[in-house]
């Protein structure tokens, strides 16, 4: 199946060939046709299989041939709620790429900058608003923005915003929105809370499932490596002396471990730069742009602020530390082989993240290939602690003996009987 056969406008044609699309990939090919015709869509789907363009180019279609000339009062009458900065400017640039020749405006918003460039574009009155939900419900609650003529709803990484806390945020959002419109829920995992979230915002929804959870893209090559955590860092330099790593995306399970990555890495002269939450609008938007015009070589990034990177080419992803959510792992690795291109993902593993690494092959129904010929391999001796150790002490400490404390009571001296036992007898004051 090509675009051509999608039975799309003329403006989106041309603005996929411009862009050079010419095939659908699975998830477009089959909610594009649905979406067309006006049906709620629950959408289940890993990083890079095309989500974005399977939403937005119907919504597009859908704002385009309900044009009313008649009608000039500006409305927001599609919104798009996403959990991260990063996801909802990628967003609102894929909106601007396949709308380019419709006439149809868009405008992104999201927390950590100054409002007042947001909402002097809000008086311009977008059609489509693609948000983060904090942001969205300051300004709905300072009357900047309203809800009423919604009539297209897109709900993307569900799974992500409840991770991130949001859940309750989605919620007071969902429930402004008017009852009748077309949603689309889509999500890359679908735990019992999103599935009981999904069946509140949908009506019978068509679904699509493509890529399960659990698979990661044939065409990366994985590879282990068994390192001390004290040897993380000097392998991650050994690896990238290899000047073929063009660049890589290295994953870390915390900010401050993020922060501390990079700056060994500035260290030994390596182009580096971290991304997570703590940073500012402007200091994560600085380290993608040049990590996608491959001024920076590596980005150092946590999970959530990683989610919404799209760079082409990326031709490595490094787990320097592996997840606890084996999900995870494929979103993390599915950054790179995009598009059809191939990718290596490395990961490493302490003795402490055997259990991870376990529950991610499980997972993935795969044993990935371990690299043993390297400069710092794991000790022989290292373990996991052992189960009983990894108990609190109170209860592995043993228990004084009651009639041992009594005796060594006793014994001190001969007048040191508890007050509780002394008796008086008669009236000599002679106690026993």
């Amino acid at each position: 199946m090509t675009f051509a056969e999608l039975n799309l406008i003329e403006p989106i044609q041309r603005a996929l060939i411009a862009e050079g699309y010419v095939r659908p990939t699975p998830i477009q090919s089959q909610s594009i046709p649905e979406l067309l015709k006006g049906k709620d869509l629950l959408g289940s789907a890993q990083t890079g299989t095309g989500k974005t363009a399977a939403f937005a180019i119907p919504i597009l279609q859908s704002l385009f041939n309900n044009k009313n000339p008649e009608d000039r009062k500006k409305r927001i009458k599609s919104l798009i709620l996403t959990p991260t900065r990063e996801l909802a400017i990628q967003i609102n640039d894929s909106f601007a790429a396949y709308g380019k020749f419709t006439g149809i405006n868009s405008l992104v918003i999201f927390g950590g900058v100054s409002q007042k460039a947001q909402t002097d574009a809000l008086r311009r009155v977008p059609e489509i608003l693609v948000a983060t939900p904090g942001r969205l419900l300051d300004l709905i609650n300072q009357g900047f923005i309203n809800l009423n003529d919604i009539s297209l709803f897109v709900l993307d990484e569900a799974d992500r915003m409840l991770d991130m806390g949001f859940l309750h945020d989605v919620k007071k959002i969902i429930a402004m929105l008017p009852a009748k419109r077309q949603s689309m829920f889509f999500s890359a995992t679908m735990p019992p809370e999103i599935q009981k979230l999904s069946s509140t915002i949908l009506t019978n929804p068509v679904k699509v499932r493509v890529d399960p959870e659990s698979s990661t893209v044939d065409i990366i090559r994985q590879a282990i490596y068994y390192v001390d955590k004290a040897d993380k860092r000097s392998l991650l330099v050994h690896l990238l002396k290899d000047r073929k790593i063009d660049s890589a995306l290295v994953f870390t399970r915390t900010k401050h471990g993020a922060d501390k990555v990079a700056k060994d890495l500035k260290r030994e002269g390596i182009s580096v730069a971290a991304i997570h939450g703590n940073k500012s609008q402007n200091a994560r938007q600085d380290a993608l742009n040049g990590f996608k015009a491959k001024t920076t070589r590596v980005l150092v990034a946590t999970d959530i602020a990683a989610r919404g990177i799209d760079v082409e080419e990326l031709t490595h992803v490094i787990n320097y530390e592996l997840p606890n959510i084996p999900e995870t792992y494929v979103h993390r690795i599915g950054r790179t082989g995009r598009a059809g291109a191939g990718g290596s993902a490395w990961s490493f593993c302490d003795a402490e993240e055997k259990a991870y690494l376990k529950d991610i092959q499980k997972l993935i129904a795969k044993i990935i290939p371990v690299v043993s010929d390297h400069p710092y391999p794991l000790s022989p001796d290292a373990r996991p602690p052992d189960k009983k150790e990894t108990k609190p002490r109170e209860q592995w400490t043993r228990k004084p003996d009651p009639k041992k404390k009594f005796r060594a009571a006793s014994s001190n001296t001969r007048n040191a009987t508890p007050a509780r036992s002394r008796k008086v007898e008669g009236g000599n004051g002679r106690v026993s």
